[in-house]
């Protein structure tokens, strides 16, 4: 290395020693300026704190004072709470013994509410006359001791319900019709019985102390005498009561009509009720054809010089008129096969009218068996508990049996009424038969001279 490079090297260390220096110079003041703003800091953080320090133990010195303050105020108000519950049982013994007679005069009292409150609910007389159950209410419901109105006006509704109960008596009120539509209307109201209006009988309803017409009315006389008793003139009208308060007519809304009845039997009762149909038919189709027949063979028996042709008497006859040069095994042959041919159409329709007499009551059977077998199986699905499910069942299981013994009793009566009205105009044919062929035989002994 040659000298002037030599030089030039070491001033430029000398200056970089030197820029170092300056910039520790520097740092060292720069840390001495934070470390006296950080004592600054810290000291004002200590005089902080020590003043919040100052604030709390005053805080809880009041409250301390305080605490005792309230402990002492507990303690006396537990002392007179003490006293005063003492003072309180003596009281209430002093009043249980001085009431005595009292208290159980007011627990009959209530009682009495109660047990008129339940009977107003359900009284008729509480449609024309709203609101008496809450009255009574704040008897029966209430812990104190009922005051003189309120014992006046227990007085007055038990003498009110008494009264009401033996009048008959009219009003305007709003009657709900079987839709639920309200409408004012004229009211009779028959004590405690029943109510009547034009539509016809009317139900109470508790909940809502209305009137409401009976969806379904009891037919024949009774509604007749309702109608006519709304308009009757005088002291006096005759009308049917439900003497249990409209137990009886509550049933008539679920006791169904004979349409409904055979509805029930389902269609083995239509089946049945379709069997009698045509046995009937049948009945009177040949009841009428005996009937005339009958009437014809009557008319033939008083002319029997002039045989017609129009009945079975007088066709035996002009068949054995054409014969009369028979002998008598064959004339009687003859007359017996002119009587058989006879019978045939008047016993027509017999034998058939006899089967669905025996049919009938076996269809209902059929039904009875087939509405066990459905009443079983809803037990099997859902118990015993809901008798509705069961309903259907049994209803086909008894309907089905009514309708076939309904109608197998009156064709078995008409079969017996068909075979002895045919049998007495066969006997009738067989008795002139045998005087036929007695005349003819005289005749042939003792031919006319």
């Amino acid at each position: 290395m040659t000298a002037p490079c030599f030089l030039l090297t070491l001033w430029m260390g000398l200056l970089a020693t030197t820029a170092w220096a300056v910039d520790l110079d520097q740092l060292l003041q720069q840390v001495e300026r934070q470390q006296q703003q950080v004592s600054q800091q810290n000291r004002q953080r200590e005089q902080l704190f020590l003043a919040e320090k100052q604030q709390r133990q005053r805080l809880l010195a009041q409250a301390r004072m305080q605490l005792a303050a309230l402990e002492q105020e507990a303690a006396a108000l537990k002392a007179e709470f003490e006293a005063n519950r003492k003072t309180l049982a003596q009281l209430e013994e002093r009043l249980q013994a001085s009431s005595g007679v009292l208290g159980e005069i007011v627990g009959t009292v209530r009682q009495v509410a109660g047990d008129l409150k339940a009977d107003l609910q359900q009284s008729l007389v509480s449609a024309q006359f709203h609101g008496r159950t809450e009255k009574l209410a704040a008897i029966a419901d209430s812990r104190r001791l009922p005051t003189l109105e309120q014992l006046q006006t227990l007085w007055f509704l038990l003498l009110q319900e008494m009264t009401e109960s033996g009048k008959v008596a009219e009003f305007t009120t709003e009657v709900l019709d079987p839709a639920g539509n309200p409408h004012r209307t004229e009211v009779v109201r028959i004590g405690v019985f029943n109510a009547i209006a034009e539509a016809g009988y009317l139900r109470y309803l508790p909940e809502t102390e209305q009137l409401m017409v009976l969806p379904r009315q009891p037919g024949g006389r009774p509604l007749k005498l309702a109608r006519a008793f709304l308009t009757a003139p005088g002291d006096w009208a005759a009308l049917a009561v439900d003497p249990t308060r409209g137990v009886l007519l509550d049933l008539l809304l679920h006791a169904p009509d004979p349409w409904e009845r055979i509805q029930q039997g389902g269609i083995i009762g239509y089946l049945i009720l379709a069997l009698g149909a045509v046995g009937l038919v049948i009945v009177i189709v040949r009841l009428t054809d005996l009937l005339r027949v009958g009437s014809r063979v009557e008319s033939q028996l008083a002319a029997l010089e002039s045989p017609r042709d129009d009945n079975p008497l007088g066709r035996i006859f002009l068949a054995t008129m054409e014969s009369r040069g028979t002998d008598p095994e064959n004339l009687q042959a003859l007359l017996d096969e002119a009587i058989l041919r006879e019978i045939p159409p008047l016993e027509r329709g017999q034998a058939l009218v006899k089967l669905l007499t025996a049919v009938a009551p076996l269809l209902g059977l059929l039904g009875t068996v087939t509405g066990m077998i459905q009443t079983f199986q809803a037990i099997s699905l859902f118990g015993t508990g809901d008798p509705k499910l069961m309903a259907g069942g049994i209803s086909q299981a008894l309907v089905t049996t009514m309708l076939g013994l309904a109608v197998a009793i009156p064709l078995l009566f008409l079969h017996s009424l068909l075979v002895s009205r045919s049998r007495s105009i066969i006997q009738i044919l067989e008795e002139q038969s045998a005087g036929l062929i007695s005349q003819i035989l005289e005749k042939r002994s003792f031919p006319a001279k």
